[in-house]
């Protein structure tokens, strides 16, 4: 297996770790408000460069940087939420999408990931790797048992994504004990094709990066797709028991950490 450094170019100078400061968070924000709102065409609902909302302040922030010119810039970045956290201050970001009630009765803690986003030109499999170890450490540290948040499909049209919400829907539907239902009000059917009506090759092949890296470590989905306006996305829930990722992969991941 290849090491990350053989992964990341000579020119860089990467590490992860966890925001520590107002100016650490400002900077994730930063990072999200170009690759969501200037990138990706998303609704600023501020007049300023930063992506910013009341979950910010009692997430961590992991934070990919790299110090190749002497001052770090962050250049990837994942916002991570603990049930213990959200129980006591503003729940789950997801649940404005999803009824979690399935993943109440869960034991053990639960983490929230969301805002994932890394600079255009660091998308390679350096960047990403460290940051899933930096997310497995976070594991391990909190002794999380199941990791769950929404994914997205650029776009707003279901049915320009009707093979690869089907292929979800009909290859990887969580079990009822972990399927987050999309709330009544803003519930997309994924099951849009029938089976043989399209090609699951294909539409695995059409997923975003992002959610084939969530399915190669065991992931699935919930019940229902949303739309999200602002973000300009049709998103899926994600949700993974961390007890069923496979070794191969937290060890993969985690060997770093």
């Amino acid at each position: 297996m290849q090491s990350i450094a053989s992964i990341i170019p000579k020119s860089r100078m990467l590490s992860v770790r966890l925001g520590s400061s107002a100016a650490d968070i400002e900077a994730a924000q930063r990072l999200r408000w170009d690759v969501f709102y200037r990138e990706r065409g998303a609704t600023p609902l501020e007049d300023t460069p930063l992506d910013r909302d009341p979950y910010d302040p009692v997430c961590d922030h992991l934070l990919v940087e790299d110090s190749a010119s002497g001052t770090p810039k962050v250049i990837g970045t994942y916002r991570l939420l603990r049930q213990s956290v959200a129980d006591s201050r503003e729940g789950f970001y997801s649940a404005g999408e999803y009824d979690l009630t399935p993943l109440s009765r869960s034991s053990g803690e639960q983490l929230e990931l969301g805002r994932s986003c890394v600079a255009a030109e660091y998308r390679d499999a350096g960047t990403i790797q460290l940051l899933w170890r930096g997310i497995a450490s976070y594991l391990r540290q909190h002794q999380i048992s199941t990791m769950f948040g929404c994914a997205s499909f650029h776009g707003i049209d279901p049915e320009a994504h009707a093979d690869t919400l089907s292929y979800l829907w009909h290859n990887h539907l969580a079990p009822p004990p972990l399927r987050a239902r999309a709330l009544d009000e803003r519930y997309i059917d994924m099951a849009r094709l029938p089976l043989g009506s399209y090609d699951p090759r294909q539409a695995m092949r059409k997923l975003p990066p992002l959610i084939k890296a969530y399915l190669r470590v065991g992931a699935q989905v919930g019940d229902g797709a949303v739309i999200d306006h602002q973000f300009n996305t049709v998103d899926i829930f994600i949700v993974m028991p961390v007890a069923e990722i496979s070794d191969r992969y937290f060890g993969r991941f985690g060997a770093a950490a």
